[in-house]
C-alpha cells in the first residue's frame, strides 16, 4: 500500500505554469485542443494544468498548441513557449 501512495505523489506535481498562463490569457482547454494539429484531448490539457505527469511527447503537443493558439488569437509574444516554460517537471 505505501508504494501506491509514493507513486501517486510522484505523478501529481501540483498546478503547473501552463495553468497560470492559460488563465492570464483567458484560454480554455478547448482553445488549446482546437489549435492542435495532432491528436490532443481536453482531458490531457486538464491533466497538464493540474500537474499530472505527462509524457514529453504530450508536453510538446501542448506547447505547440499553446503557441499556435496565441498566434491565431493575434496576441503578441516575445518568443515561443517551450516545455520548460509550461511544466516544472
Amino acid at each position: 500500500m505505501p508504494e501506491e501512495i509514493t507513486d501517486t505523489l510522484e505523478r501529481n506535481l501540483g498546478t503547473q505554469p501552463l495553468d497560470a498562463l492559460m488563465t492570464e490569457h483567458s484560454l480554455g482547454n478547448h482553445d488549446i485542443v482546437s489549435a492542435c494539429d495532432e491528436p490532443l484531448t481536453h482531458k490531457a490539457v486538464q491533466r497538464g494544468r493540474k500537474g499530472r505527469r505527462l509524457t514529453t511527447h504530450m508536453q510538446r503537443r501542448i506547447a505547440a498548441a499553446m503557441n499556435k493558439t496565441m498566434k491565431l488569437q493575434g496576441k503578441a509574444m516575445e518568443s515561443e513557449w517551450k516545455i520548460s516554460d509550461l511544466f516544472t517537471y
